[in-house]
């Protein structure tokens, strides 16, 4: 248990479970608060654009975080659940559905989707299951193709109408900004309830022993099948907001590729850590960003290597950035973070 700051004691049990203790702290997020909302105003749209991927990156990344980081169950299909989501949201939302009910239905619809390939959790775990969740990949991809055009648009995709408020429609970055982040925000404020509730508590005696967790009266099976669900729905929440943003979808905006990258983020984030995810959306889509600007300006120097190279390159770059991650903080910078805030809370007398 982390060491609370000097002078900060919990006399009730309210007290004990809140996240924010000091003023000091709500201060602090006060003022990060302030800054996510009057970001926009403060850098140009490009950033702004930047910023409305990582919101819904985030979304889809804490959903994976409660299916692997406190259940530990391997999902290396989130991309697909987002796919679901998307296209579910698209499909009604060309029928005139409201945005609000639209995006529920995406995200009801990867729910759905996903408990398909949770309930093998139930039978398999490790390896196994990362292949059964690949699976998810080939049959989102397969069952979208091979509908009616009419539907889904089959390899071509479909358009989706922007979101309407009366007779407002959101269709700047500023405006789908505000959106996304509220969203975000509703999705924070709701994972973290559940991580802290007795399902979150049910997911991590499953992930460390699930032979002891069905000892002790944990239903193992509606666990592992609940923490897929939940982490479905996240996922199809986030497939709806990128369909919003995009306007237009098709299967290969959702691969495998992207799938790994989300387990990335966990792994650089820290793992069972909702705020960790976060913060390994920032670093992560931060490098990618970084690494994309770069692009041009070394083929502008090297145009000898030509831009498949280059761009390979980059990405064995974050690869290794990965790698370096698991073998020198396999805990993530959350772990980090938390271990520098215990000294610094403990200093002089670290013992």
């Amino acid at each position: 248990m982390a060491t609370l700051p000097s002078g900060v004691f919990a006399e009730t049990y309210a007290v004990d479970r809140a996240l924010i203790r000091t003023g000091k702290q709500w201060r602090a997020l006060s003022i990060f608060l302030a800054f996510l909302l009057v970001g926009p105003f403060l850098f140009g749209s490009h950033f702004v654009g930047i910023a409305n991927g990582m919101l819904i990156t985030a979304v889809a990344a804490m959903g994976l975080q409660i299916t692997l980081g406190y259940a530990g169950q391997i999902n290396l299909g989130q991309a697909a659940l987002m796919g679901m989501g998307a296209f579910a949201t698209a499909f009604v939302a060309e029928r005139g559905v409201p945005f609000l009910l639209a995006i529920l239905t995406g995200g009801l619809a990867a729910a759905a989707f996903g408990v398909v390939f949770g309930l093998s959790a139930v039978r398999v775990k490790g390896f196994y299951l990362a292949l059964t969740t690949i699976a998810a990949q080939f049959v989102f991809n397969f069952v979208i193709i091979s509908l009616p055009t009419s539907w889904f648009g089959g390899s071509g995709g479909l358009r989706i109408p922007p979101i309407q408020v009366g007779s407002y429609r959101l269709i700047d970055e500023t405006a789908l900004y505000y959106f996304n982040f509220a969203v975000a925000l509703v999705m924070f404020h709701g994972a973290i309830g559940i991580v802290r509730s007795r399902f979150g508590r049910a997911f991590i005696a499953v992930r460390d022993d699930d032979v002891v967790a069905s000892m002790i009266g944990i239903d193992v099976a509606v666990a592992k099948s609940a923490a897929f669900l939940v982490g479905a729905f996240y996922a199809g929440i986030a497939g709806a907001l990128w369909a919003y943003y995009i306007r237009y979808i098709s299967v290969d905006q959702f691969t495998l590729f992207n799938s790994i990258w989300l387990i990335a983020i966990i792994i650089v984030g820290g793992s069972g850590s909702i705020v960790g995810a976060l913060i390994g959306v920032v670093v992560i889509r931060g490098m990618q960003e970084v690494i994309t600007f770069l692009g041009p300006q070394v083929m502008a120097v090297f145009p000898q290597l030509g831009g498949g190279i280059v761009f390979a390159g980059m990405n064995i770059f974050l690869g290794i950035v990965i790698a370096i991650f698991i073998i020198k903080e396999p805990k993530g910078l959350m772990y980090r973070w938390e271990v520098l805030k215990q000294r610094w809370r403990t200093w002089p007398f670290p013992y």
